[in-house]
């Protein structure tokens, strides 16, 4: 990552070439992702307000939530980074995604340390030059607040970079505290998102190995410890739940009812041929092409032949070298390492085959392997040891690792093979590029919904209107637009009550006078709105603004029972 030099009778440390285009690379990134942070791109919904509305609720202590309102499973982490933020500033969009900024600035510098430490330092700044683009479903899964997946992956990186650190026994002095935040960040992981459970389970098989003796010890009770701090949260509730309100129970539940019958061709077709290419970024948020989804073909095959490459590694004997890098230890713990990752994909990519909701919403449910980002490097290495092939033997083909991967022949076969994983990897790079690009262009269209929704908190609040029914993707979005100066129900199309989040909204709705209902202009519910008027013979003033129609009953009406 840098090398040292001396000046002036002291040593500084400075970036090597691959740290140095990383470094640019990673400011790329991280300078795109501030200027969509700015303009609410992507769009905000009411799932992502009910974060924005609990931390706000946190940021004057007025709630401590658990678990995001409404559920029993989704630990609400992000809420509480925003809080800091909303008390210091007036809520909105920005300050909420602001900490999911930081975020996935960690985690692209926890990659870039990880993959250079596993496998070479310019695949590690390869690792960064991917991370820096991203599409549409690719920049929503890392910057917006919907739980889980933004913190969740620097914290496996991180987690993976300790039990390395320990294993290889680079950590000597209190080295009880990596044990003890180990099990801390573990914890909190558990209860923030379960879908980090396969990934968590492999980083901690990586530190049994490197320290299984220290892990039956002292260590371990602390260990133990940080772990059952973090998940209190999670264990408080699940004590003080209702039955069947426990987050067992509710995950069984979800699970039962995500849709109907489905084949497994259907299951596979979804999670593999579009789920991977969406959640890497490969398509656009809409669909897949032949050539995209080839990608999603190829990747449990580079998994494959990622983990012949890494069992291969452990079984050759060390290379007759010193240092800590070549030494038996350290290599044991890099090879054990990349088959984590590479186990945390296979996992996490088969739990998702299994849902009924990757053959009946593969668009919608991609973001559920949006954490294979973690183990992009291991699926990246075999395409780049097969390219490296082409490149004459030099100093980028130096690192001991490269070496004895693949035998130094410069046969016909293995240059082709070389020219076709390069050819991969800039097809990979170039097709990541247009669906960025395609997000930009976008942005104009997203800018204009985004005004319109927060102007319809202004029309409502100047119109006098502080109760309204809606929608459910208008409700919580309206309330936090308008800083709960205008409180929403629920309704579903067919006028009756839909999924009200947080309690206390729809009780002082249904209590109001004459509340206000509020439809977009295509959807069912204003039809179904319009024609009960009709039928009770009520009047309504009608302001039209947008795609809106907010509707004023000259008599009192609820939701039909």
């Amino acid at each position: 990552m840098s090398v040292a030099a001396e000046q002036t009778g002291r040593r500084r440390r400075r970036l090597d070439p691959p740290g140095l285009v990383a470094l640019v690379l990673g400011l790329v990134g991280i300078g795109y992702r501030l200027v969509l942070l700015l303009l609410t791109v992507p769009g905000s919904n009411s799932d992502e307000a009910t974060f924005g509305l609990a931390a706000a609720h946190i940021a004057t202590g007025q709630e401590w939530p658990i678990f995001l309102y409404g559920q029993h499973y989704m630990g609400v982490v992000e809420s509480y980074l925003a809080a800091p933020l909303f008390a210091a500033f007036e809520p909105n969009w920005v300050l909420l995604r602001l900490p999911l900024l930081l975020l996935y600035a960690a985690f692209v510098y926890l990659m870039y340390r990880l993959t250079r430490r596993l496998y070479s330092p310019w695949l590690a700044t390869l690792v960064v030059g991917f991370l820096a683009l991203g599409s549409e479903r690719v920049v929503r899964d890392q910057m917006t607040a919907v739980g889980g997946r933004p913190e969740v992956k620097p914290a496996v990186a991180l987690l993976l970079l300790i039990a390395l650190a320990l294993g290889e026994h680079r950590i000597s002095r209190r080295r009880w505290l990596s044990f003890g935040a180990f099990g801390l960040l573990t914890g909190l992981c558990v209860w923030d998102d379960w879908l980090i459970l396969p990934y968590l389970a492999v980083a901690a098989i990586v530190l049994l190995v490197g320290c299984a003796r220290e892990v039956f010890g002292w260590p371990g009770l602390l260990l133990i410890g940080g772990f059952v701090l973090g998940v209190l949260p999670l264990i408080v509730d699940n004590l003080t739940a209702p039955p069947g309100q426990d987050s067992l129970s509710v995950l069984s539940q979800v699970s039962a009812g995500e849709g109907g019958q489905t084949s497994a061709v259907d299951q596979l077709h979804g999670s593999v041929l579009v789920g991977i290419p969406l959640a890497t970024g490969i398509c656009l948020s809409t669909y897949c092409t032949g050539w995209q989804m080839a990608w999603g073909a190829l990747y449990p095959v580079l998994l494959l032949t990622a983990a012949v490459l890494a069992v291969a590694g452990l079984r050759r004997p060390a290379p007759g070298q010193h240092g800590a890098r070549s030494s038996p230890v350290g290599r044991r713990m890099r090879y054990v390492a990349q088959l984590a990752l590479l186990a945390g994909a296979a996992l996490t990519l088969a739990g998702y085959a299994r849902s009924s909701l990757a053959a009946s919403a593969p668009l919608a449910s991609a973001r559920y392997l949006s954490i294979l980002q973690i183990s992009l490097p291991a699926v990246l290495w075999p395409l780049w040891l097969a390219a490296r092939q082409v490149v004459r033997k030099g100093p980028l083909l130096s690192d001991s690792v490269v070496q004895g991967a693949l035998p130094h022949r410069r046969g016909v076969v293995v240059r082709a093979g070389g020219v076709v994983a390069g050819g991969v990897i800039t097809a990979l790079l170039a097709t990541m590029v247009y669906t960025t690009v395609d997000l930009i262009t976008e942005v104009p269209t997203i800018r204009a919904e985004e005004r319109q929704s927060q102007q319809l908190a202004t029309v409502l609040r100047q119109a006098g209107i502080r109760h309204v029914y809606a929608d459910y993707w208008t409700c919580n979005r309206l309330i936090f637009n308008s800083r709960e100066r205008v409180l929403c129900a629920v309704l579903g199309d067919s006028l009756r009550p839909g999924q009200d989040r947080y309690p206390a909204y729809p009780r002082q709705v249904n209590a109001a006078d004459r509340p206000a209902f509020v439809f977009t202009l295509h959807e069912p519910a204003n039809l179904a709105f319009r024609n009960l008027l009709r039928d009770r013979g009520v009047t309504a003033r009608t302001i039209e603004f947008g795609e809106y129609r907010i509707y004023q009953p000259s008599a009192t009406l609820r939701p039909l029972p």
